[in-house]
């Protein structure tokens, strides 16, 4: 017996003689099947005929068998695209345990001309996920699979920021079409009073600059400026023309923050300050810093990793193929910036 799927000429050749009365098991061997799958054919082709004396006979009908075979082969859905393209899931599952989305691997593929076999959208990645079809992949590897967006709320004010509202900041800022415009937050490790990171994201290129500091204090954060600032001397009033960050006790020596350390009565950027409880008015940095997280989840200590790891994070980062800069990159994007600016014209020194 084989097994091989029954085809419309076997179902022929079935009408033919399952109609000349021949047994079951007869046309079984005829055909090349099993006595069973015979049955189960016949079960699908049977009808009652009317013959002329207007009695009826069980006949079979190779049409009306085809016919609902077709039917329940439209019905199963389509075939997976990936079953022989081991190539390109290999490339898939590597790419996901780098810490990588599907759509960002995707983007990845276009931007690198990279060819495989097959070619495959996101939604079905994200199905064949779900379905638990990747051997190495599910969805506990994915950073946001099946988070829901946030909902917030306005709060008011219970006290005055230290520095210049957020409601005065120029409207054109959210437009995110202007080089210059950051965003500064503090990732907090596993002690509250330990280490932490200072993170400044710029609004257009989504550029990330990640900062290893001893503490959580204002002067730690002035310390950071003033290193900043060192790194891009004159340049760094139109690299950083403005920032953005929230109410905390980080924040708090304004005037420090704004005027230049090196320049003296200068004004070296304008600071804005979130409303309390309002996250969602830096949005870039809550989105970086899920990024971050992938590396160092909530609850890591940050004493013993060196500057050097956070490099490496904030270069993946920066690296990343993003869907909302048509899958560039902010690095390619904010070295542009900085080459409009005739930055590379002087030598510069690295933060340490």
């Amino acid at each position: 017996m084989n097994n091989k799927r029954m085809t419309y000429t076997d179902r022929l050749k079935l009408e033919t003689m399952y109609n000349a009365n021949m047994p079951v098991k007869v046309i079984a061997n005829k055909l090349g099947f099993s006595f069973q799958a015979i049955y189960y054919e016949l079960k699908k082709g049977f009808y009652m005929h009317r013959n002329s004396d207007w009695t009826e006979t069980k006949r079979y009908s190779c049409d009306k068998a085809q016919e609902k075979t077709e039917y329940e082969q439209s019905s199963k859905g389509a075939s997976i695209k990936l079953a022989n393209d081991y190539e390109f899931v290999k490339f898939f599952e590597d790419m996901i345990k780098q810490k990588y989305s599907p759509n960002a691997i995707l983007g990845y593929i276009k931007l690198h001309n990279l060819e495989f076999k097959t070619n495959v959208c996101r939604a079905t990645l994200y199905s064949y996920i779900d379905k638990g079809l990747f051997l190495n992949v599910t969805n506990k590897d994915l950073l946001r699979k099946g988070k829901k967006k946030k909902k917030y709320r306005k709060v008011r004010a219970k006290k005055a920021p230290a520095g210049t509202s957020i409601e005065k900041r120029p409207k054109y800022i959210e437009e995110r079409k202007e080089f210059g415009h950051w965003e500064l937050d503090t990732v907090v490790g596993k002690r509250k009073k330990g280490e932490v990171l200072f993170v400044l994201t710029e609004r257009m290129t989504r550029y990330e600059i990640i900062y290893k500091a001893k503490d959580k204090t204002a002067h730690s954060l002035v310390f950071f400026l003033n290193k900043l600032e060192r790194k891009y001397k004159k340049f760094f009033p139109q690299i950083f023309k403005t920032i953005t960050v929230d109410n905390g006790s980080e924040f708090a020596y304004c005037d420090e923050m704004e005027n230049s350390s090196i320049y003296k009565n200068k004004k070296r950027t304008q600071f804005y300050y979130c409303h309390p409880y309002s996250s969602y008015e830096r949005g870039s940095n809550e989105n970086q810093n899920a990024f971050i997280r992938r590396f160092l989840p909530k609850g890591t200590e940050f004493e013993p990793i060196s500057q050097k790891r956070i490099d490496d994070i904030a270069n993946f980062i920066n690296t990343y193929p993003r869907e909302l800069l048509n899958f560039n990159n902010s690095e390619n994007l904010f070295l542009c910036e900085l080459h409009k600016l005739d930055f590379f014209t002087e030598k510069i020194q690295k933060i340490t």
